[in-house]
């Protein structure tokens, strides 16, 4: 079992000043009690699941690069990008240059995207959805070419939008065989198909039984494809709120334990935590303490 910390929020107390400050005493901590990963969203408005649409949200690549530069060991990534917001070539580049300058740390999260309301207001084109599954295809396909060898396939490059002279990487990333990928959504006939096709890993949402689904039609598509399963990592991004005796309507440490093991037991491999209040970074290592020796062991 493998742990990761989605920040979904920067709405902290002191304001717009404080954000890089807490932000680097939430990273180093996190890193300290041992997650795995570490993941900002791909947003430039706030989404209403979490907060207005008015609260601060920082940009994703900028952040990474932050969150690099305060961490060690933990994984980076977008939780997960928004393919209409950069082109192919610049998803590439920007997680390759986070792989060098972080030692062999980043993650390639995309997706298909949504949120239409903040790409209409910042002037961002928003093709309809099947398009931008297209955009998808086409940058998923070139990233395997530019992580290809030493410096990329150097080959030209025709998807379905995209048109490509030569795919160089110079330099290549560090992680091997290549930056992992991780595809977010659970579409059962296209998003799973595109893991099966080219992802490393897949997140999906719910319950134990939701999740336990989703994992089985990846499973379907694998066999359809001819990838091994296994070679896919399982993770389900989950909103939790902590303390240490469980009040006020939170888990307690032994709950979190009880519920993800019950996650653990419908395939997840990795279960990135969105933790209420993480700027209290007690909650942070609580976990570090009482919950992660538990869940390791299954």
């Amino acid at each position: 079992m493998k742990f990761g910390l989605q920040i979904p929020s920067f709405t902290w107390p002191g304001g717009p000043a404080a954000i890089g400050p807490t932000l680097a005493r939430i990273v180093r901590t996190a890193d300290d009690v041992g997650f795995d990963s570490i993941w900002v969203m791909d947003h430039f408005f706030q989404i209403r699941s979490v907060g207005p649409v008015e609260d601060p949200m920082l940009e994703g690549w900028t952040t990474l690069g932050f969150l690099a530069a305060h961490s060690r060991r933990a994984r980076l990534g977008l939780m997960v990008g928004g393919v209409h917001y950069r082109h192919p070539g610049l998803w590439i580049k920007a997680a390759t240059t986070l792989d060098v300058l972080s030692g062999g740390r980043a993650w390639l999260g995309i997706g298909a995207a949504w949120n239409e309301e903040e790409s209409r207001g910042l002037g961002f084109p928003f093709p309809p959805l099947a398009e931008r599954f297209e955009w998808l295809e086409d940058t998923l396909r070139m990233a395997h070419d530019m992580w290809h060898g030493e410096r990329g396939t150097e080959g030209a490059f025709e998807g379905r939008h995209v048109r490509a002279t030569r795919l160089l990487n110079s330099p290549q990333a560090l992680s091997r065989p290549r930056v992992p990928i991780m595809i977010g959504g659970g579409g059962e006939k296209k998003t799973l198909r595109l893991v099966a096709l080219h992802g490393d890993a897949t997140n999906v949402f719910g319950d134990g039984p939701r999740i336990a689904r989703k994992y089985a039609i990846l499973r379907e598509h694998c066999e359809a494809v001819g990838r091994p399963y296994e070679e896919i990592e399982r993770s389900t991004l989950q909103s939790i709120h902590l303390t240490a005796d469980g009040g006020a309507g939170a888990l307690a440490p032994a709950q979190v334990v009880e519920r993800f093991a019950e996650l653990a037991d419908a395939g997840a491999q990795h279960i990135i935590f969105s933790l209420r209040d993480v700027h209290h970074v007690s909650k942070l290592e609580l976990l570090g303490r009482e919950v992660f020796p538990h869940l390791r062991r299954l």
